[in-house]
C-alpha cells in the first residue's frame, strides 16, 4: 500500500472509532434518563424493572390516602380498576391531587411491590387525563366516560365533605 493511501485509511478508521465512542457514550447517558410508563397491571405482572426509575399512573383509589401527621409522608394506592399499586411519597402533594383523580408518579419500584415516588403529577382539570393513564385504563376495559364520571362523582363528594367540615 502506498503511504498516502495508508494514511487515509488510518484517518477514516480513527474517525469511525471516534464516532462509535461518541454514540456509545450518548446511549449510555440517555439510558439513565429514560422513564418508561407502566400501568398497575404491568407492575403487578412483573413487567416493570426493580430499583430503576419508572413512571406509573392510574387513578388514586378512594379511601387509600394516608398522611403521617408527624411528617410529609403520604401513602396512597394507584389503580387502573384491575390491579392496585401502593405508592409512598415524602413531600408536598400537588394542589390538584385527590382521591378519584388521575396521577402519574415518577419513582422506583421496590422489591416488595410498592413504588417509592420522587415526584407526583396530578391532572390539570376534570376533563384532562394523562395520555398514558387514559390508555392504561382503556386497556383495563374502562371507557374514558367511565373514569371521568367516577372522578367527577368523587370530586363532588369530597367538595361537599369539605364544605360540611367548614360549617
Amino acid at each position: 500500500m502506498r503511504a498516502r493511501r495508508k494514511q487515509k485509511l488510518f484517518v477514516v478508521l480513527g474517525m469511525v472509532a471516534l464516532i462509535a465512542v461518541a454514540v456509545g457514550l450518548t446511549l449510555y447517558a440517555l439510558r439513565s434518563n429514560i422513564n418508561l410508563f407502566f400501568s398497575p397491571v404491568q407492575i403487578v405482572a412483573g413487567d416493570a424493572p426493580l430499583e430503576r426509575q419508572i413512571r406509573a399512573g392510574g387513578m388514586v383509589k378512594e379511601g387509600s390516602v394516608k398522611r403521617d401527621p408527624e411528617s410529609l409522608d403520604v401513602t396512597f394506592t394507584v389503580t387502573d380498576y384491575v390491579e392496585d399499586v401502593r405508592v409512598r411519597y415524602s413531600g408536598i402533594l400537588p394542589d390538584l391531587f385527590r382521591e378519584g383523580q388521575g396521577v402519574v408518579v415518577v419513582g422506583r419500584l421496590q422489591p416488595e411491590g410498592w413504588v417509592r415516588a420522587d415526584e407526583v403529577l396530578a391532572k390539570h382539570d376534570e376533563n384532562y387525563m394523562p395520555p398514558e393513564v387514559a390508555e392504561a385504563l382503556e386497556d383495563a376495559g374502562y371507557a374514558p366516560e367511565d373514569y371521568q364520571d367516577k372522578a367527577a362523582e368523587v370530586g363532588k363528594r369530597l367538595d361537599a365533605g369539605r364544605r360540611a367540615d367548614q360549617e
